[in-house]
């Protein structure tokens, strides 16, 4: 018997000008997120094209609070944003808007059962860094990250759709929003990871600051490097095995989805994965400057997504410790 697919709905066919915002929001994604370019060109082109809108909208949220502008301008942005984001839900932005994102992303919606609320979560966490917010704890962290990426990781679900093999995906699918958020909070600490010395140029601290005291980097790295007599190694370490936890659980989703979906989300998440590797085994790499991996190692991984090893061996560890 084959799989039935939860997700999609095909009976909207793009037209010219629909297809043309497509091609802006492609444009948009490939010069400003490679990693993320990496592992939709896997998909389909209808998924291709409504993950294109999901993160040419995200980046014009993210351009927003990463911009020079001053702070009561971005929230005067924001909302104008949210705005666009009202009249999509709406169903109020017509094929010929001059806004190619919003003609994108209305159109995706519409051929996707896409969480709209996700980018008003998005909206949120940006203006979070607008505000000048500092997190405590990891709880508190895990709230903005939250927002700013386990959303992204639901809204992209959205799209991906899940598959009911009458097995494990079968058992678990109700979950699988939740999956696919933890999957975004392990990317998005590694994020955090990686960016340390160009959030902190920025005036920005967002690893929690129980943590940061704990390894006596309280006074942060707004010079480059490690406070004297830290524990900047220790701290690193910590985040990581965090983050690998993460990992561990948000990996759960990948059973859940059709396999070009699969190697998507392998190839996005594997490429952090290997990010936060590197990260692990040479902590003061993130002081210096920004941790990347060369393309090679990035078409190993998505090889190794596409192939459906990720998903296989995910799928037995699932089964080995929730036996039938």
């Amino acid at each position: 018997m084959s799989p039935t697919v939860e997700g999609p709905s095909h009976a909207t066919v793009p037209t010219a000008p629909v297809i043309a915002a497509y091609s802006y929001c492609e444009a948009v994604t490939g010069a400003q997120a490679r990693n993320f370019a990496y592992g939709i060109r896997l998909l389909p082109t209808d998924k291709r094209q409504a993950m294109s809108a999901l993160y040419a909208f995200s980046r014009r949220v993210d351009d927003i609070g990463d911009g020079t502008l001053p702070p009561e301008a971005k929230l005067t942005r924001l909302e104008e944003t949210r705005a666009v984001l009202g009249r999509i839900r709406e169903g109020a932005v017509e094929e010929d808007d001059t806004d190619p994102v919003a003609v994108a992303l209305a159109h995706a919606a519409r051929r996707f059962p896409i969480p709209l609320e996700g980018l008003d979560e998005l909206i949120d966490g940006v203006l979070m860094d607008v505000r000048g917010e500092s997190y405590e704890t990891w709880d508190d962290l895990k709230t903005y990250c939250r927002c700013v990426a386990g959303a992204i990781g639901r809204l992209s679900l959205g799209v991906f759709g899940t598959v009911n093999t009458g097995g494990l995906g079968a058992r678990d699918a109700a979950r699988a929003p939740e999956y696919a958020d933890t999957l975004g909070l392990a990317l998005q600490l590694t994020n955090i990871l990686r960016d340390v010395r160009e959030d902190a140029g920025n005036g920005r601290t967002y690893l929690p600051a129980e943590d940061l005291a704990k390894f006596g980097c309280a006074e942060g790295f707004g010079s480059g490097r490690a406070p004297a007599g830290s524990d900047f190694p220790g701290l690193v370490h910590h985040e990581v095995r965090r983050a690998r936890a993460l990992f561990v659980e948000g990996y759960r989703l990948l059973p859940m989805l059709d396999r070009r979906s699969g190697a998507c989300v392998a190839a996005m998440a594997g490429i952090y994965r290997r990010l936060l590797d590197r990260i692990e085994r040479e902590p003061y790499a993130v002081l210096r400057g920004r941790v990347s991996l060369p393309a090679r190692e990035k078409a190993y991984v998505a090889v190794r997504g596409l192939s459906g090893l990720d998903a296989r061996t995910v799928s037995r560890q699932s089964t080995r410790r929730r036996p039938l």
